[in-house]
């Protein structure tokens, strides 16, 4: 495959639509108990964590646009980049404001770049997105996510199993985190995601070479964001994620992460082994 961008994909960059919310209370409170708060706790009006943003705005097909791995067709909302699979790889987030329960909000998203290469796994393309989230003309927040596309698997081939990278050993506070099927589904309920890797083992196995179905990387950041959240002082102003290594379903993890200082801190994800899983790093005001 070539390193150079097709004129097809050429002239999906720059494209942008708008994806309107209600950020109704009835979704806030099923958030809130998909993450074991209080779901009664909130009411109309009430300021939301400033990273739950990334809770609404989804992407609804029709069903008949939906692909055999579960994600909606490419072309449907995303560009058609040709190879078949795809997966989370790192965001960069500029919170300016928070949500309200009740807000009408709108997200507006760009295809910032396709960039097709060679790596050491194969070929891939990495897609940027944009999302500018605003609430009437006020910007709440401004989100980079990278997905990564690669080949199919080959027979044989196994996924997620590159060298592993040692987590930190010098965590300031720990908190250990059941991933259960419960909680990785209705995390995806919640999030309107479909991808079969999540919840369909055979799929991941066969299709796409996981051991396991495999743990959501939206609900790792959510957790370790909100963890990071509640043992730092301050206001959570912005914060760059990078996925590293697969998790499955059914694992326990423990969240970690330093003291702030000057604002910023960093938390990351290890698995029972001590291997680096994902890792953020947060600026606080």
């Amino acid at each position: 495959m070539s390193e150079t961008l097709s004129p097809e994909l050429q002239s999906w960059v720059g494209r942008t639509r708008v994806v309107e919310e209600d950020v109704g209370l009835a979704a806030v409170r099923r958030i809130a108990g998909m993450l074991d708060l209080d779901p009664d706790a909130f009411r109309p009006g009430d300021p939301l964590p400033p990273h739950w943003f990334t809770l609404f705005f989804a992407d609804v097909a029709r069903q008949s646009d939906i692909g055999p791995d579960g994600h909606p067709k490419p072309g449907v909302f995303l560009p058609p980049i040709p190879l078949p699979r795809r997966m989370g790889a790192g965001r960069r987030v500029a919170i300016h404001d928070c949500l309200r329960v009740g807000d009408i909000a709108s997200k507006t998203t760009e295809v910032a770049a396709i960039l097709p290469k060679q790596a050491r796994t194969g070929f891939i393309t990495v897609l940027t997105m944009r999302h500018t989230i605003r609430r009437g003309d006020q910007v709440i927040a401004v989100d980079e996510f990278d997905a990564i596309y690669r080949e199919a698997v080959k027979p044989g081939e196994k996924s997620g199993t590159g060298a592993p990278v040692a987590a930190p050993m010098d965590a300031a506070w720990q908190v250990e985190k059941h991933l259960s099927a419960p909680l990785v589904f209705r995390y995806s309920a919640v999030t309107w995601n479909a991808h079969r890797i999540h919840y369909d083992a055979d799929y991941a196995r066969q299709e796409e070479g996981y051991p396991n179905t495999v743990q959501n990387g939206g609900l790792t950041m959510q957790l370790l964001l909100d963890a990071a959240v509640a043992q730092t002082p301050g206001r959570l102003r912005g914060f760059g994620a990078r996925l590293t290594r697969p998790i499955y379903v059914g694992d326990t993890v423990t969240l970690c992460g330093h003291a702030p200082r000057d604002g910023k801190a960093m938390a990351w994800v290890q698995d029972r082994d001590g291997t680096l899983c994902a890792q953020l790093d947060c600026e606080f005001g």
